[in-house]
């Protein structure tokens, strides 16, 4: 179920990705980022009074405060490197630094994560994903230093906000740990908004007669709180390669129905890194019977 689950996730961040996008092209990153997190956190607000999900926490570490604002910086580091590098590339480094991150954080159980130490045999899962990772960035041309750095980093901020998120919730509950990333994340937005007040055109304070681009908070609540469900359930490596599974594939659809262009370079690659993870998951059925 989780499997699935975090499959349909990836599918949800590439429609978010899209709409969040379009919104960045019309208000700029930075008011843009504030009206994600805004709306975001009106939406989970409603949820959690409906629900009488009880926001006033009990004593919880500072550092589990900060997987929104963490958050913001992924948002910030991705709309950074669009433009600069191919948005496959992007993905694709984003998928190196979340693979990396969740070996790091499986193995050492930072965050209070269960410890899954790396098995040697999982050397072959994670040479296909190498191998679909690069097939993915041979189509980018010009190798452009600081959007990769920046790409890349996006893979560490996406598992660190996910796992400090999930630890959350863990001591209160899955909707409280989804209603404090947004608020969080909210204020990180509006200081980035007053510190680089004079460098918005005044256009970003306008508004858009196309609504759809404003549900990108929505569907970011969604995959935040969807994600606490499943990070605890399986590993983070294989979480990783799930939502980027959902996002590749869907990616590619997206890229059809929108542009009528198919890439067979993100398909292939999306394929060895399916394998990978094929791969994987038989591994991991393997050591549990």
């Amino acid at each position: 179920m989780y499997y699935f689950l975090s499959i349909f996730i990836g599918v949800i961040i590439s429609v978010m990705i899209l709409f969040n996008g379009e919104l960045t092209s019309f208000h700029g990153v930075y008011i843009s980022t504030t009206i994600i997190h805004l709306i975001a956190l009106f939406f989970v607000s409603i949820i959690c009074k409906v629900k009488k999900v009880p926001l006033l926490t009990k004593k919880i570490p500072f550092l589990l405060y900060t997987g929104g604002s963490i958050g913001v910086i992924t948002i910030v580091f991705n709309n950074l490197a669009f433009g600069k590098i191919s948005i496959s590339a992007i993905t694709a480094l984003s998928l190196l630094g979340q693979a990396i991150t969740s070996i790091i954080i499986d193995n050492y159980g930072f965050f209070n994560m269960p410890k899954q130490a790396f098995q040697k045999s999982k050397l072959i899962s994670l040479l296909f994903m190498v191998f679909g990772i690069a097939y993915m960035m041979s189509s980018t041309v010009d190798i452009v230093i600081i959007p990769i750095i920046l790409s890349f980093l996006t893979g560490i901020t996406v598992v660190t906000s996910r796992t400090v998120n999930a630890g959350f919730a863990q001591k209160t509950s899955m909707l409280a740990s989804t209603w404090y990333n947004y608020f969080t994340g909210l204020i990180v937005s509006v200081i980035m908004v007053l510190i680089f007040y004079k460098s918005i055109e005044f256009k970003s304070f306008t508004f858009s007669s196309n609504v759809f681009i404003y549900l990108g908070g929505i569907l970011g609540a969604l995959a935040v709180h969807l994600s606490n469900l499943s990070v605890a359930k399986i590993s983070s490596f294989s979480m990783t390669l799930l939502l980027f599974i959902g996002q590749i594939f869907s990616g590619i659809i997206l890229d059809i129905i929108l542009t009528h262009e198919f890439s067979q370079v993100n398909l292939i690659g999306g394929i060895l890194v399916t394998i990978g993870l094929f791969i994987d998951v038989w591994i991991d059925k393997k050591k549990n019977a």
